[in-house]
C-alpha cells in the first residue's frame, strides 16, 4: 500500500517555535508568514516542559494561547510530540531513562536525544504526555496533523543502557528460544565467545579494537530498527485512538539503523523528509573537487523517500547557513539555491514544503542553523525568495498528487544496509556502486527508483521496471532470491555485482557455491576473487567494443550451468581473460553477473547496453549538469529542469510545451540562469 500525502495544493509551511519568543511576536510573525505564502506551522516538538513543568502536573495555557492566534488568523498546525528532549525532571529523576556510551557513560541532560526507547519508565512518560496532548489538541480544527518525536535516531543511532541491554535479551529470546540456537547464529564457538546464560548476553561492548562479534552486531541493528518502530508505535497507537481521523500522523527525517518501511507501514499515514543540501558546501566538504555531485545528491536521499512514500512531505527545507556552536559550519545558500533545492524536493514528489525556520534562534546550540529571517527580525533576501517561491507553487500547484516516473530501479534490503556499514569489507563495494548508479541515473538522465525487498514485497513489486540491479547482495536470503528469480523468469532483466549471496541471514559465510542463492538466478560460482589493491592497475572487463572497469573488488566468475554465456573477460591481472560478465537466460528474462563494484562510467554503459533509454530524449537536450524529473498523473506530464551551476545553461526544447511559471509556450533553446530551475507542461 502506499502510504503517501494527501494535500490538495502544493503547501508551503515553516517550523515555528513560539516558546522561544515573546508572545508580542505571535501575531506579526504569523501575518508576515501568511503574506509570505506559509499557510502551515510545525510546532511543540521540543516543548515538553511548557506541557508538563513538573512530572505529573499539566498545563496547557502558553500553547492555548498560542492557538488562539493561529485560528484567528486561519494558520493550521503540525503538532509535534515532544519526546526528542526530556525534560530536565525526568533526566533527574530517572537516570534510567538516558541513553549511553559503549562504555556505559550516560548522556546527560543538556542537549536533545539523549533518552533511550526501551525504558520502562521512558515509555510510561511518552504515554502519558502523548495522551495529555492527543486528548486536549487532537479534535482542534487548526490542527491538521501530529509529528511523532522528532528525527528518530538523529545524533545517536546507537543504545548502550542498561535498559537496552534488558530488552535486548528479551529481543533475542523471542527470535532464538534457547541459548544454544543463538550460539549456533552467532558462531560464538570461535574465539571462545559462547554462552551459557542469557544473563551473560549484553549488546556490544568495548572490545579490543572495537570488534565485537559480528553477528552480534547485525542483531544488535535489528534491535535497535525494533525499538526504534516499538516506541514510535507506542505513540501512534495512542494518536489514533484519541485524534480527529481528519488529522495525520507522520515524523521527520530517514536516518541510521531503522527500518523505514516498518516505520511507515506500522506507524504512519506518511514519511517526511528533512531537507539541507547545504552541507554539501559545508567548510568541512570539498565541493570543487568532489565526485558526488554535491547538493545535487540530496535528490538520492529524496528517491529514498519517494520508496516509502511516493507523494511526501518536507518538514525541514532548508533556507539558511546551517551550524551548531560546536560542529557543522556552512555558508548562506546563494540567491536561487533556496527555490532550486525546493523544487529538487518537489520534482521528486513532495507536496508539501516546511521551511526551516522562521527566524533564527538567539539561543542556544543552533544559533547558526539559520532560518527565514535573521536575529534582527527584519525582511531580507531569503524572506523575498521564499515569496516567490509561494508565487510559484500557485502556478504548477495542480501537480499536487503527480508520481515521480522512473525508468530502472536499485534493489535495497535493510539487512545489507546494515551489514554495510558495520563490514568494512561491504561497506567500500557499496559505497563506490551506491554512489556509480546515482551519479549515472543523473548524469544520463536515466531516472531512477529504489525498490526495497520486504516482507511485502511481490513480484508485482519489482514487474513495473524492466532493469533491477541489485549491486551488492551479500546477505542473499531464500525468499528474496526467489522473488528476483521469478522476475527474470517473468520477463525481467537483473543486474548483479561482486560479493553477492556469500552471507547468509546471520552474517556468516556460506559452505555452498560462492554466490549463494545466487547461483540459482545467474548459474554461476567464483574461482576467485579479491581486492583490486593499490600496486594494481585499473582492471576492466571487456564487453563487445565496451570496456568496463571493475573497481575495487573482483569476483572471477565460474559458470555451472548450459544457460550461461561468458559476454565479458577481464583484461589484466593475474586473472586476465577469465569471466568477468556473464547472462544467465531463465524463462523469458535474463540474469547479469558483473564481478566487479560499479563506477559511474561502468552504470553509465550498462544502462545503454541494456536499452535503458533517456524518456526526456524525444522532449528535451540538456546538459549533463542539469537534473531532469517527470512527475505524471492521469494524462498530465511535468517537466522539471533543475541548473545545479553558478552560471548559465541552454537546454534545446524539441516540441512546443507551455513554461508553467510564465504561462507562455516554449520551444528550442531556452536559457536558465545561475541555480535556476524550470517546469514545463508535457
Amino acid at each position: 500500500m502506499d502510504k503517501k500525502i494527501d494535500f490538495k495544493d502544493l503547501t508551503m509551511g515553516v517550523c515555528y517555535y513560539p516558546e522561544q519568543w515573546g508572545q508580542s511576536f505571535w501575531e506579526s510573525d504569523l501575518e508576515r508568514m501568511l503574506d509570505s505564502g506559509i499557510r502551515v506551522i510545525r510546532i511543540g516538538e521540543f516543548a515538553w516542559n511548557k506541557f508538563e513543568p513538573a512530572e505529573g502536573e499539566f498545563t496547557f495555557e502558553f500553547f492555548d494561547e498560542f492557538m488562539n492566534v493561529a485560528r484567528k488568523h486561519g494558520m493550521k498546525v503540525i503538532f509535534g510530540t515532544p519526546t526528542a528532549t526530556p525534560p530536565a525532571w525526568a533526566s533527574e529523576n530517572y537516570p534510567e531513562i538516558l541513553n549511553a556510551t559503549k562504555d556505559g557513560i550516560l548522556y546527560r541532560h543538556g542537549s536533545r536525544r539523549h533518552y533511550n526507547y526501551n525504558s520502562p519508565k521512558y515509555i510510561e512518560l511518552t504515554k502519558t504526555i502523548v495522551e495529555k496532548l492527543a486528548q486536549h489538541y487532537g479534535h482542534d480544527d487548526a490542527v491538521i496533523g501530529w509529528q511523532i518525536d522528532n528525527e528518530l535516531n538523529c545524533e545517536l543511532d546507537e543504545f548502550y543502557s542498561e535498559s537496552d541491554t534488558v530488552a535486548f535479551r528479551e529481543f533475542l529470546k523471542e527470535k532464538y528460544i534457547t541459548i544454544d540456537a543463538l550460539n549456533e547464529a552467532w558462531g560464538t564457538v570461535f574465539w571462545n565467545q559462547t554462552y551459557n546464560d542469557w544473563n551473560q548476553v549484553y549488546v556490544p561492548r568495548r572490545t579490543p579494537n572495537d570488534s565485537p562479534n559480528p553477528h552480534q552486531v547485525l542483531d544488535y541493528i535489528r534491535f535497535i530498527s525494533h525499538s526504534l518502530c516499538r516506541y514510535a508505535g507506542i505513540q501512534s497507537k495512542i494518536l489514533r485512538r484519541l485524534i480527529s481521523p481528519k488529522q495525520f500522523i507522520t515524523t521527520n527525517g530517514i536516518f541510521g539503523n531503522v527500518d523505514n518501511h516498518r516505520l511507515v507501514k506500522e506507524s504512519l499515514d506518511f514519511m517526511t523528509f528533512d531537507s539541507y543540501p547545504d552541507f554539501a558546501y559545508a567548510l568541512s566538504a570539498d565541493p570543487k573537487h568532489s565526485d558526488d555531485l554535491n547538493d545535487r545528491k540530496w535528490s538520492r536521499r529524496l528517491t529514498e523517500v519517494r520508496s516509502l512514500s511516493s507523494n511526501f512531505g518536507v518538514m525541514e527545507q532548508q533556507t539558511g547557513a546551517i551550524g551548531w556552536n560546536t560542529r557543522m559550519e556552512a555558508p548562506m545558500p546563494k540567491p536561487g539555491q533556496i527555490t532550486l533545492w525546493s523544487m529538487q524536493s518537489v520534482a521528486h514528489g513532495a507536496d508539501y514544503v516546511g521551511f526551516f525556520r522562521w527566524r533564527t534562534s538567539v539561543m542556544g546550540t543552533e544559533i547558526y542553523w539559520h532560518g527565514i529571517l535573521d536575529y534582527n527580525n527584519k525582511d531580507n533576501r531569503r524572506l523575498a525568495e521564499v515569496r516567490d517561491i509561494s508565487n510559484k507553487f500557485g502556478k504548477i500547484s495542480s501537480i499536487t498528487g503527480a508520481k515521480y516516473k522512473a525508468s530502472f530501479a536499485i534493489v535495497k534490503e535493510y539487512d545489507n544496509i546494515w551489514d554495510a556499514r558495520y563490514d568494512v569489507w561491504h561497506r567500500r563495494v557499496e559505497d563506490e556502486s551506491e554512489k556509480g548508479w546515482f551519479n549515472a541515473s543523473q548524469l544520463a538522465h536515466i531516472p531512477m527508483d529504489y525498490v526495497y525487498i520486504t516482507e511485502d514485497a511481490t513480484i508485482d513489486t519489482l514487474s513495473k521496471y524492466p532493469l533491477l540491479v541489485y549491486p551488492h547482495a551479500t546477505i542473499l536470503k531464500k525468499a528474496t532470491a526467489d522473488l528476483l528469480k521469478a522476475y527474470v523468469e517473468n520477463g525481467g532483466t537483473l543486474l548483479m555485482g561482486c560479493r553477492t549471496g556469500y552471507k547468509d541471514e546471520s552474517g556468516k559465510c556460506v559452505m555452498r557455491h560462492m554466490t549463494g542463492y545466487a547461483a540459482d538466478i545467474c548459474g554461476v560460482d567464483l574461482s576467485e576473487y579479491t581486492f583490486v589493491g593499490p600496486a594494481d592497475d585499473k582492471v576492466n572487463v571487456l564487453w563487445d567494443d565496451a570496456v568496463l572497469e571493475a573497481a575495487v573488488f573482483n569476483d572471477v566468475l565460474k559458470p555451472i550451468c548450459d544457460t550461461v554465456d561468458v559476454i565479458g573477460t577481464y583484461d589484466s591481472n593475474y586473472y586476465k581473460g577469465q569471466p568477468g560478465l556473464t547472462v544467465n537466460s531463465i524463462g523469458k528474462g535474463k540474469a547479469y553477473y558483473f564481478g566487479g563494484a560499479f563506477t559511474g562510467k561502468t552504470a553509465e554503459i550498462f544502462l545503454k547496453k541494456l536499452g535503458i533509454e533517456s524518456p526526456f530524449a524525444p522532449f528535451i537536450d540538456a546538459p549533463a549538469e542539469s537534473e531532469l524529473a517527470i512527475r505524471e498523473k492521469e494524462d498530465e506530464k511535468y517537466m522539471f529542469v533543475l541548473n545545479f551551476t553558478d552560471g548559465k545553461i541552454d537546454i534545446n526544447l524539441k516540441q512546443p510545451m507551455l513554461d508553467m511559471f510564465t504561462g507562455k509556450q516554449s520551444y528550442g533553446e531556452v536559457e536558465l540562469g545561475a541555480f535556476e530551475t524550470k517546469v514545463f507542461m508535457l
